[in-house]
């Protein structure tokens, strides 16, 4: 990745697309992006899995707002607000994949250097489904998606960045690869009760059938 232009404020969705609830943070700021415009001192970026890759950017902002899927020990679906000193003590609490470890040595490396945003923000869902490689969200965490937004948008109000609403999705270049926007990742897939819990047939070379 290459450093993006002057900002203020980073807008980080981290999680991996191929593990269903998992990617709950990559869609949230894919539909922030879609559905808003930011003045030039906000950053939205997918940080997917990039883990220590993501301190400079982390080092740069004075402000850091983060979703993610973070298994709180709650009922599937349970959005959860925390800031500041706990956002690193949440972002380890359980581990569920490799991601949230990186991220966790990128707040305390930024916090070692001195060059750690001065406030944050972790917006939170508590997963369903963790097991369907290849699958989409949940339907009770994609239904948290429109309120995960709502947070975001008057905490970055809060902090002097309202977003403007766009007039057209379509408007918006892709944040990232164009393939993995969410409508073209579910094209095509089998109904959940016909899909391989084992792994999408989209994403393996074979499919054992014992």
């Amino acid at each position: 990745m290459s450093m993006p232009g002057a900002y203020r404020i980073l807008v980080l969705g981290i999680g991996n697309l191929l593990w269903a609830d998992e990617g709950f943070g990559v869609r949230c700021v894919e539909a922030l992006h879609r559905g808003w415009r930011f003045p030039a001192e906000v950053c939205l970026m997918d940080g997917g899995t990039q883990g220590l890759y993501l301190l400079p950017y982390v080092q740069a902002a004075e402000r850091l707002l983060v979703f993610d899927a973070v298994d709180y020990g709650d009922a599937p679906g349970t959005l959860r607000v925390v800031t500041d000193d706990a956002v690193p003590r949440f972002m380890g609490a359980k581990k569920m994949s490799l991601h949230q470890t990186g991220f966790q040595e990128v707040l305390a490396a930024a916090a070692l250097t001195g060059r750690s945003p001065c406030a944050s923000t972790l917006i939170g869902v508590q997963p369903e489904e963790l097991e369907d490689y290849g699958g989409s969200l949940s339907p009770v965490v994609r239904e948290k998606l429109p309120e995960a937004l709502d947070v975001a948008l008057r905490w970055l109000e809060r902090w002097g960045a309202a977003g403007k609403k766009r007039e057209k999705a379509e408007e918006a270049p892709p944040l990232t690869n164009a393939a993995l926007a969410l409508a073209a990742y579910e094209h095509g897939r089998p109904e959940a009760h016909l899909a391989w819990r084992k792994g999408d047939a989209r994403f393996l070379n074979a499919r054992d059938e014992t």
